[in-house]
């Protein structure tokens, strides 16, 4: 693959219970972090991968019924920690962002799009027709606020089935180029969330899968290890989420040097992640 540097972090984090990540744990909460992903493509500049919480999330949820969403996951989140406090911590505009890939539309996803007026987003197809087909009364129940959503999304999403060639990789199946150079393959991770993607890309040092909510739990593609049952009631689809972590446990086996980083477990990005943006280190 064509090598970009990469920068992860966290923004914000909200608190679960550790039996409903993976069935048969202690019911006590853990948190559940946001993470991001910086990328410095060598031609395109800066790219992200998701954006975290911000404190849009709070006015978002204010009044009933998107209350309920906060009322059932606590979040925390300070200015200091929002994305774009870290990039212009790291001296990176806002404005300099030019491309946002988003994973998939849950507000710990997407708190940050308002953020960045000259990106270009890239998502599914499927993941966009849930939001733009939901009403903003029942959206919540999905995990979706459209509050936190870019009045002009709809003129600057990009679906990657759309733009992108279609490769096919042996285990991950249906693949796309986002860039045209095999930099960022982007796959599908259906499941916790309609239309739900993952990329894969390289540094100079390491390839790495970001499978957002592909599973919460490295456990799950070590060895299968669910969730509580009760968390069907919020998936998309238990179905696809089981033939996910199925292909990432395929994945693991064959390419255990590859990195794969589920967004909230913190076993797995702990490790890579650093209090600064650092591009130099992954």
């Amino acid at each position: 693959m064509k090598p970009c540097k990469l920068s992860l972090n966290y923004a914000g984090y909200c608190t679960a219970k550790a039996s409903h990540a993976v069935k048969g744990d202690a019911p006590t909460d853990i948190r559940f972090r946001a993470l991001f992903g910086l990328i410095q493509h060598p031609e395109l500049g800066w790219i992200l991968f998701d954006t975290g919480y911000t404190r849009r999330f709070y006015e978002a949820t204010r009044s009933f019924p998107n209350k309920i969403y906060a009322l059932m996951t606590k979040v925390f989140i300070e200015e200091k920690h929002e994305i774009k406090a870290q990039l212009q911590q790291a001296g990176i505009s806002p404005d300099e962002v030019q491309h946002i890939i988003v994973s998939h539309f849950h507000a710990d996803h997407i708190g940050g799009l308002k953020d960045f007026p000259n990106a270009q987003y890239y998502c599914s197809r499927a993941a966009w027709q849930q939001v733009a087909g939901i009403s903003a009364t029942t959206a919540f129940s999905k995990g979706i606020l459209k509050a936190l959503i870019p009045d002009d999304f709809s003129e600057r999403v990009r679906f990657v089935e759309d733009i992108a060639p279609q490769q096919t990789d042996d285990i991950l199946g249906q693949v796309h180029d986002l860039f045209h150079d095999d930099s960022i393959q982007v796959f599908h991770v259906p499941g916790h969330a309609a239309g739900q993607i993952g990329i894969k890309m390289a540094t100079g040092k390491q390839t790495y899968l970001l499978v957002a909510d592909a599973c919460w739990d490295k456990r799950a593609y070590e060895a299968l290890a669910l969730p509580h049952p009760i968390v069907k009631l919020f998936f998309h689809s238990w179905k696809d989420y089981k033939q996910s972590i199925s292909t990432l446990k395929k994945y693991h086996e064959a390419h255990p040097d590859h990195r794969i980083l589920p967004t909230h477990c913190v076993a797995s990005t702990d490790a890579f992640v650093s209090d600064t943006l650092y591009l130099d280190a992954l």
